[in-house]
């Protein structure tokens, strides 16, 4: 007969509780080492780690942003005549220099209006001349009493005439050279032209058409916002002299550093609490183009004698963030830190480390407190690509 259910229950209940009691037996601190295996850190001898040394530096206090790259002058290029095109002398995105010609009108119309001025000019010039003779004339008659001082009166007045219609005739002379001198459109500044929206032998209007569009791309200029509460501290800096800027591209990564701040606006905007600037950089290599985004670093101090570690090195944990200490025996401790900041690849520690300690940046994975470690060459700041792939760096003001 098989014995009742309610003892083969209890019979299976002692062997889960024998099972549990022992797997509980074994020590926590060899299951963190694990085990002692190959694989662990315990017993399959010390781990490679590469590992930096703790340094004291000036570090840069800086402010970021998200900066927008805009061309430091823009000029939308538009007939002051109207007529038609008669040559085009730039191609689509070239540079142009201040004072290269552009776009060439048909002179012929303001040609021909030129010469129906000077010829009108001519004309009035001569009815002057002979309205001068008259008046000449009729001084000396009035002064022997030959004639009454009305008709005298009357000659000086159509000398006066005379000279007005001369003033206006010269003054349509220049107004015609005026005109045709704008049949020739030069360019304003230097910069890079963009894409060409007419031909030879369209016909434009006067200050209608846009011929073309001028971009100065040296200097450049890149628009920024940070916090409305920032503002005092960087006023209080720029008080001391310009402060520098620097970008990083989120298209292609690429830096500029030698930017300054030129502008900070009027007006906080209430709508989300920032105040706008502005930085203005060489841009001598055309790094920078209009409507490209980045990452904008505003330098607003510098910190002397900071405890500066590479940013790989902090690990975070529960409690927060933590280091792996390497002791004067080849083993590792685990240091709780205080994060500053953090600059590029390198972390400002305000609590935690000391000058001169070294730490682990790479090769974290298979270490725990005591772990036996083989030293691998320092590598300064440089930040390792395995760890720098899984790490992400936030620059901020403390």
């Amino acid at each position: 007969m098989f014995p009742p259910v309610h003892h083969r229950l209890i019979a299976l209940a002692g062997c889960v509780i024998s099972l549990t009691l022992a797997a509980c037996s074994k020590s926590p601190e060899g299951a963190q080492k694990g085990g002692g295996g190959k694989g662990g850190g315990g017993g399959g001898g010390a781990v490679p780690v590469t590992v930096a040394e703790v340094v004291k530096k000036d570090m840069p206090v800086m402010l970021p942003g998200i900066g927008n790259v805009r061309a430091f002058s823009t000029v939308s290029l538009k007939p002051r005549v109207s007529g038609q095109i008669a040559e085009i002398h730039y191609k689509e995105g070239q540079f142009v220099k201040q004072g290269d010609l552009l776009v060439t009108l048909d002179p012929k119309p303001f040609q021909v209006a030129l010469a129906q001025a000077k010829a009108k000019q001519n004309q009035v010039g001569t009815q002057l001349a002979l309205a001068q003779k008259q008046a000449d004339r009729y001084v000396a008659l009035q002064k022997s009493g030959a004639v009454a001082k009305e008709q005298l009166d009357q000659v000086q007045s159509d000398l006066k005439v005379a000279q007005a219609n001369a003033e206006a005739e010269k003054a349509s002379v220049e107004a015609a050279e005026l005109q045709l001198s704008y049949c020739t459109i030069y360019s304003p500044m230097a910069g890079r032209v963009g894409r060409r929206v007419v031909d030879a032998g369209n016909v434009i209007k006067a200050d209608d058409t846009e011929l073309v569009v001028i971009n100065q791309l040296q200097p450049i200029e890149v628009v920024f916002s940070v916090p409305e509460q920032y503002l005092g501290v960087i006023s209080k800096e720029m008080a001391k002299g310009p402060l520098k800027a620097g970008i990083t591209l989120s298209g292609n990564g690429a830096t500029q550093t030698s930017g300054e701040l030129t502008f900070v606006d009027n007006a906080v905007k209430p709508a989300t609490g920032t105040i706008e600037l502005k930085a203005a950089f060489p841009n001598k290599d055309f790094t920078l183009w209009p409507g490209q985004f980045g990452e904008v670093m505003l330098t607003l101090s510098t910190q002397k004698d900071a405890i500066v570690t590479p940013a790989v090195a902090v690990q975070t944990g529960q409690k927060g963030p933590y280091v792996f200490v390497v002791k004067p025996d080849k083993t590792v401790e685990v240091r709780d830190v205080v994060v500053e900041r953090t600059v590029g690849d390198e972390s400002v520690i305000q609590k935690g480390l000391n000058p001169g300690e070294t730490v682990v940046v790479d090769g974290h994975l298979r270490l725990f407190p005591g772990a036996k470690v083989e030293l691998k060459p320092p590598v300064g700041g440089e930040v390792p690509p395995a760890e720098a792939a899984g790490k992400q760096v936030a620059n901020t003001v403390p």
